[in-house]
């Protein structure tokens, strides 16, 4: 298990990319597309969101904010040449460009004691700030996840660390993910079958149930109201060796679920909920589900 963080932490996210969508129509562009409100990105708010398919399946998450004349997307690296891919296919006429910028930006969590005050942001969650010549904002997921940060290149962590941040190892942050029981994009979804809602999307504010159409709105609006959801990715205790992602989790002799993302006694599952009150297992290893204080089901 690793070591406690320091109190008030900082690290970059390697496993990030950014997006640059700019143009005259970037804003009506990205609300045809995605599952949040894009008129709700100033230069004093961030939003989460998801790009799916047209049958309601999980394709992309990422955040939005706002600086200058462009919005900028922070995605998963490996996986930002197809989130700007699929992007692209829906631009036809519309004045707007798609370019990588991860040459020129980089993304940081600040998290711990203080963290968000010290950045001088209230607790209201995608509530955004200027910061060393980029954007600090609350992670509109949750708050208890600290800050997100998209900075320069050449700014780096030296402008948090003034603010009083130590340096953070990935496991840290990993492991505050993991103890809330949120999803780190295709690391707990899967790409083209996940239903956001069975993921807590909703709850982690990404969906804009007030907006106009967007791709798969028909299928998550009628997962919604039609209550559809059997299943729920949950955070889970871990008894014994770390399952490896995809093993089944069993109650019994009965299927209840598989593993996904996971870090020393810390993972997150997706389960059946009607498989939630008896003992579970995946392998010789004891599986414990909790309902985070955050989920409503």
């Amino acid at each position: 298990m690793s070591e406690s963080p320091p109190k008030r932490a900082a690290l970059l996210l390697a496993d990030r990319g950014v997006l640059e969508i700019a143009g005259a129509d970037r804003r009506s562009f990205l609300q045809g597309l995605i599952s949040n409100d894009i008129e709700k990105v100033t230069p004093h708010r961030a939003l989460y969101a998801a790009l799916l398919t047209a049958q309601g399946k999980y394709l992309h998450d990422f955040f939005v904010v706002a600086l200058g004349d462009a919005f900028y997307l922070d995605g998963e690296a490996a996986r930002l040449a197809d989130l700007k891919r699929r992007l692209g296919l829906y631009k036809l006429r519309a004045k707007v460009t798609i370019a990588e910028a991860s040459e020129r930006y980089q993304v940081a969590a600040a998290f711990g004691d203080g963290a968000i005050d010290s950045l001088g942001l209230d607790a209201d969650r995608g509530a955004a700030v200027p910061f060393a010549d980029g954007v600090a904002y609350v992670d509109p997921r949750l708050a208890a996840l600290g800050a997100r940060l998209l900075l320069p290149r050449a700014t780096g962590l030296p402008a948090l660390a003034v603010k009083g941040f130590a340096a953070a190892a990935a496991a840290d942050y990993d492991r505050l993910r993991l103890s809330l029981g949120v999803p780190d994009g295709s690391r707990d979804l899967e790409i083209e079958k996940a239903i956001l809602l069975e993921a807590g999307f909703d709850e982690l504010n990404a969906v804009d149930w007030q907006k106009g159409c967007y791709i798969g709105q028909e299928l998550t609006a009628r997962t919604k109201y039609r209550a559809l959801i059997k299943k729920r990715l949950l955070p889970v205790a871990i008894e014994g060796p770390l399952p490896p992602p995809g093993t089944p989790i069993m109650q019994g002799e009965r299927e209840a679920g598989e593993m996904r993302s996971g870090r020393d006694d810390l993972g997150l599952a997706l389960l059946r909920l009607d498989a939630l009150d008896g003992p579970l297992s995946a392998g010789a290893t004891r599986v414990t589900p909790r309902k985070p204080d955050w989920a409503k089901f």
